[in-house]
């Protein structure tokens, strides 16, 4: 005969591998409903990486260098990112106003665009989830984590941490 509290106890107990698994599978599911939402708006090429280097970029600008540490990859890694986005029409190359001798990586209206829109996206989806887990249940949830997240900050080279 199967002891049904034994069962409920396992069923129960929580395994170490399953909180990174959770928050992962959270943060997939947020960036995947924000991807298509950017695809259905004009940006159909998006990849997450992308934001995450258009962020390196910044509102200023910055050298491809600057982007590569921004982002913790290589020089040819923040290079080929950056062709990419050219390519899609995301930044642009100009002269560096202060050093004639470097050239910038700037924003276009596209790419402002574009994180315009994932931000917009991010509030709705943040909106989704208040409404599923209730306002204090997130708010307490992004305390939390804000506390366990070392220094509490955002960091850029996410990407490149996963690939890496």
């Amino acid at each position: 005969m199967v002891d049904e509290k034994k069962v409920n106890q396992v069923v129960e107990a929580r395994n170490g591998f399953e909180l990174p698994l959770l928050l992962f599978a959270g943060f997939r599911s947020i960036i995947d409903a924000l991807h298509r939402d950017l695809a259905e708006h004009g940006h159909p090429e998006t990849r997450p990486a992308y934001g995450f280097a258009l962020q390196a970029v910044g509102r200023d600008g910055a050298a491809i260098s600057e982007i590569g540490r921004r982002l913790g990859v290589s020089k040819q890694a923040a290079g080929k990112t950056v062709d990419r986005l050219e390519t899609l029409g995301y930044v642009e190359r100009a002269p560096d106003p202060a050093d004639g001798r470097r050239t910038l990586i700037r924003l276009t209206p596209h790419g402002v665009d574009l994180l315009t829109r994932s931000a917009e996206g991010f509030d709705r989806l943040r909106a989704e989830w208040a409404r599923t887990l209730g306002e204090d249940r997130l708010n307490a949830l992004e305390r939390d984590l804000r506390t366990m997240a070392p220094g509490g900050a955002f960091r850029l080279d996410a990407a490149g941490w996963f690939t890496g």
